[in-house]
C-alpha cells in the first residue's frame, strides 16, 4: 500500500551557492521596454521566477498595495491576478493598469459574486463587511473595509465591537483570523482552491522525513494543516520568519514560486515545497497564466487595460483607504 504523501519525491530546495543567473533576451526586452513606457512592474510572489527578477517590487497584496499607490509611474504593470490589477486601478485611477493576461482569475474572487453579497446585505443591513483583498471590485464596493492575509487581525480588531462581521470570501482565513481575535464572525463559504489541496496526511509525512524542518503555512490552509504549522502567516511575514528563525531547514506551504523570493533573499537556507496528497508542490494555475512572453507583449502593447466603471471604482476606494489607513 502506498502511502499517502509519500509517493513522490519531495521537492527540497538547498542553499543557493552564491550563482545569479544571467538575464535572458526577453528579459531584457522587458526591462528596455518598462524604461521606453515609464513602466513600474508589480509582481506578486506566486509569479514565475522569470517575471520575479524582472520585476521592481516583488510581495503581497498588502505589499503590492501600497506600491501601487506610491508609484510615480504613468503605467502600472500587474504580475499577478485580475483582482490585484483591479486593486491597483483602484488606488491609481489616473494611471494605465495592465495585467498580461486579462484572464488570471482566482477561485476566491469567483466564490462570492457581487450579486450574491448585495442580496446578503439586503437581507442584514446591519452587517459589517470585511473583505479580503482577493475578490472583485464589485465586492470591495459593498465592504466596510478590506484586509489582507498580513493584517486581518489587525484589521478585524478594529472594527467596532457592537458590529456583527460578514468575513468573505475566504473561510479558512476567516476561521483563523477569528481564533486569533476572539471574534465571532459569520464567514462566506469560500475558499483557495490551491490552498485547500495542502491535507495534514501529505504534510505529516513531510514533517517524518524532515523532523528538523519548522512549517510555516498560509492561513488560507484548512486548520488541520495550520495546527501542524510552527508558523502561520502571510507570503510577506514568511519571509520574516525564515530569516529569523535559527533553524537551517522550512516546509513552505503555500504556492510554490514563493519559494524562489525566499531563496533570493535568504540565500543560506534550504527550503522544502510543502506538498499535496498526488504532488510534491503545488502551484496556482490562474498565477501560472501570466508567462514572460505576455509581460513582454503587453508592455508592447500596453494592454491589456484594467477598466473599472467609476461609480464601482469610487465606492471600493473607500474600505480599501480604510485598509491603508488602518494598517499603518
Amino acid at each position: 500500500m502506498v502511502e499517502v504523501g509519500l509517493n513522490y519525491e519531495p521537492m527540497v530546495f538547498p542553499p543557493l551557492k552564491g550563482e545569479k543567473a544571467e538575464l535572458s533576451q526577453i528579459q531584457k526586452d522587458i526591462l528596455k521596454l518598462k524604461k521606453e513606457k515609464n513602466a513600474v512592474i508589480l509582481a506578486h510572489n506566486y509569479q514565475i521566477k522569470e517575471i520575479q527578477d524582472v520585476a521592481d517590487f516583488v510581495g503581497d497584496s498588502l505589499g503590492l498595495a501600497y506600491n501601487a499607490e506610491e508609484t510615480d509611474a504613468d503605467v502600472i504593470v500587474f504580475c499577478g491576478v485580475h483582482f490585484m490589477a483591479e486593486t491597483a486601478k483602484i488606488v491609481n485611477p489616473t494611471k494605465k493598469v495592465i495585467l498580461p493576461d486579462l484572464d488570471a482569475g482566482c477561485s476566491l474572487s469567483d466564490a462570492c459574486p457581487e450579486e450574491r453579497l448585495k442580496e446578503f446585505k439586503d437581507k442584514n443591513p446591519n452587517i459589517y463587511v470585511v473583505a479580503y483583498i482577493n475578490c472583485s471590485a464589485g465586492v470591495k464596493a459593498l465592504s466596510d473595509v478590506i484586509c489582507t492575509s498580513g493584517n486581518a487581525k489587525k484589521i478585524v480588531d478594529q472594527v467596532p465591537k457592537d458590529k456583527e462581521i460578514l468575513f468573505v470570501p475566504d473561510q479558512n482565513l476567516g476561521e483563523w483570523v477569528s481564533q486569533q481575535t476572539g471574534r465571532k464572525m459569520q464567514l462566506w463559504p469560500g475558499s483557495c482552491y490551491a490552498h485547500v489541496l495542502f491535507t495534514f496526511n501529505a504534510l505529516h509525512k513531510l514533517k517524518e522525513k524532515f523532523p528538523e524542518a519548522k512549517i510555516v503555512a498560509h492561513p488560507e490552509c484548512v486548520k488541520t494543516v495550520r495546527d501542524l504549522a510552527h508558523e502561520v502567516c502571510s507570503t510577506e511575514k514568511m519571509v520574516h520568519y525564515c530569516r529569523d528563525n535559527p533553524a537551517d531547514s522550512f516546509i513552505v506551504v503555500t504556492e510554490t514560486a514563493m519559494i524562489h523570493r525566499l531563496q533570493k533573499e535568504i540565500p543560506n537556507k534550504t527550503f522544502i515545497a510543502g506538498p499535496t496528497n498526488t504532488c510534491a508542490c503545488n502551484e496556482c494555475r490562474f498565477m501560472k497564466m501570466n508567462t514572460i512572453e505576455k509581460l513582454r507583449d503587453c508592455l508592447a502593447d500596453l494592454g491589456p487595460e484594467i477598466v473599472i466603471p467609476k461609480s464601482i471604482r469610487e465606492k471600493a476606494y473607500e474600505p480599501l483607504k480604510r485598509m491603508l489607513e488602518w494598517s499603518k
